[in-house]
């Protein structure tokens, strides 16, 4: 991992970037507010299907899990951004889709979508810069 992150330290990185230990704590937190949102979800009682919400879930969190394989392991920029794209579009569907079932899941996500966003910014701007 430490051959990764010198590769990392090596590119040019926006003005933004915050320092690597606000990353682990951050993502950490994301992470319990992304499953509370979903098990809150899945919990909540509903005529509404939910199956095609849990699959978009479901294929958001692969999308974020294959993230730092691509991006840190592959040394991918472009596959990351690619990615994040779908990270940030599916967290958007999702939020409508749970929306319609649970109002708190909903907007529980709002956290995680806006560091996906920032996410978004820091990756693009890498590819850009590089």
């Amino acid at each position: 991992m430490m051959n990764n992150l010198n590769w990392y330290h090596s590119l040019n990185l926006p003005f933004l970037t915050p320092p690597d230990e606000i990353f682990t704590p951050v993502w950490i937190v994301m992470y319990v507010i992304l499953f509370l949102s979903f098990v809150i979800f899945l919990m909540t009682k509903s005529f509404y299907n939910k199956t095609y919400a849990v699959i978009n879930f479901l294929l958001q969190l692969t999308a974020n899990l294959l993230w730092g394989l691509v991006f840190f392991t592959y040394k991918s920029i472009l596959g990351g951004l690619l990615l994040v794209i779908i990270m940030w579009i599916l967290t958007i569907i999702i939020m409508f889709q749970f929306h319609k079932i649970s109002k708190i899941s909903a907007y529980l996500l709002i956290p995680y979508l806006l560091w996906i966003s920032f996410a978004l910014y820091l990756n693009l701007s890498i590819f850009v810069l590089n």
